[in-house]
């Protein structure tokens, strides 16, 4: 099954007259790979069952890893690619307007049960009866939504072009320990300039901005199946045992516990505490 995003598939989405609209199938890695910038009028709710999955917005990057979904408001244009051998439920949404429902782009965590109710939903006939036992799912299924929690899984990406090629920098040198001074000068701005640039356009410290994106490029690598140590090589970590404590930090748990969690492919972490 292709993950579609051809113009008259999504037309013809967004014409169903029902608040869900399921694809049927689970998409796999070869068409996240294909997946142009695109958008719909109807929101969508990208579910891994497998795999990392990546949606890409513009002044960000979401990150969803197994029993994960993220959530694309309407209209909001995205891209999305997978990380390893992936596969996902895809949901197109038109809630009541009380379904209270994010407003913006996020990664949620799914439960067990409202997993089961999406597996469920991907198995309606396209035209289900509103007043019936399939109407009734859809309805659980906005309440569970509502009240799922948020994960900090996004990269933000600033607009300022020297910010932005700071990013393809980092992204290209994620073990490069220059100074922030020395990442500074090489965007042409000094260390002052470059943290209130960041602080305005994204929120964050030049640190914790790199943290994020450790942490972003960690998940991919581990879903792939690289093992603890290796990331931590990758990343520029003096040792596995570093790289788990600034995981740790940033996601509450260690890396190969945070996967397994999600009953995603567990990595090799030898000396991992």
């Amino acid at each position: 099954m292709h993950l579609d995003v051809r113009d008259d598939w999504l037309s013809h989405v967004d014409a169903v007259p029902r608040a869900l609209v399921a694809s049927n199938a689970v998409a796999t890695l070869d068409a996240l790979e294909l997946s142009p910038r695109h958008h719909h009028a109807k929101a969508q709710l990208l579910f891994t069952v497998r795999g990392i999955i990546n949606c890409e917005v513009e002044d960000g990057v979401w990150i969803v890893p197994p029993q994960c979904a993220v959530w694309i408001p309407g209209g909001l244009p995205h891209s999305v690619f997978g990380s390893g051998e992936v596969e996902c439920i895809s949901l197109f949404i038109e809630p009541p307007e009380d379904a209270k429902l994010p407003q913006q782009c996020c990664t949620i965590t799914v439960s067990s049960f409202l997993r089961q109710l999406l597996m469920r939903a991907n198995e309606l006939p396209e035209l289900y009866d509103v007043d019936g036992p399939d109407g009734r799912i859809v309805s659980v299924i906005f309440d569970e939504l509502a009240v799922a929690p948020v994960e900090d899984l996004r990269l933000p990406i600033p607009s300022d072009p020297r910010l932005k090629k700071l990013t393809d920098l980092l992204i290209a040198a994620p073990a490069d320990r220059a100074t922030v001074a020395q990442w500074a000068s090489r965007v042409a701005l000094s260390e002052r300039s470059m943290s209130r640039l960041l602080a305005e356009e994204i929120g964050m410290s030049f640190g914790r901005w790199r943290r994020q994106l450790h942490i972003v490029l960690a998940l991919r690598h581990l879903s792939a199946g690289r093992t603890v140590q290796a990331v931590a090589m990758d990343l520029g970590y003096e040792s596995a045992s570093s790289f788990v404590t600034m995981f740790r930090k940033m996601v509450g748990k260690p890396p190969s516990r945070y996967l397994l969690d999600r009953r995603g492919p567990a990595p090799s972490d030898a000396g991992e505490r």
